[in-house]
């Protein structure tokens, strides 16, 4: 399936503002908000519906015998035009 970016940046950021923009973006899902994200001249505005698809994934990249690379990769997915998805097995924690 063809994938279209609708928006993306990357930059370095302190913890405290990361942590900010998480609260923000938790703040616009708690209450049934549009979300819109900004940076520069880029912007988009989605409309996340009750349910989505949760994605948390912890990785490595780099080489097997070195210092690589480490990330935490928060994702967040619905259908197109969905008012309802199904909901995930297990409990999610983050600690």
């Amino acid at each position: 399936m063809p994938e279209e970016t609708l928006f993306e940046t990357e930059r370095p950021l302190g913890r405290d503002a990361v942590a900010d923009y998480l609260r923000t973006l938790a703040d616009s899902l708690e209450s049934g908000s549009d979300v819109t994200l900004r940076a520069g001249d880029q912007s988009v505005t989605l409309d996340p519906p009750e349910t989505v698809e949760f994605e948390v994934k912890a990785e490595r990249e780099g080489p097997t015998d070195g210092d690589g690379e480490l990330s935490i990769e928060v994702e967040l997915e619905w259908p197109e035009n969905a008012s309802e998805s199904e909901s995930a097995d297990g409990d999610l924690r983050i600690e």
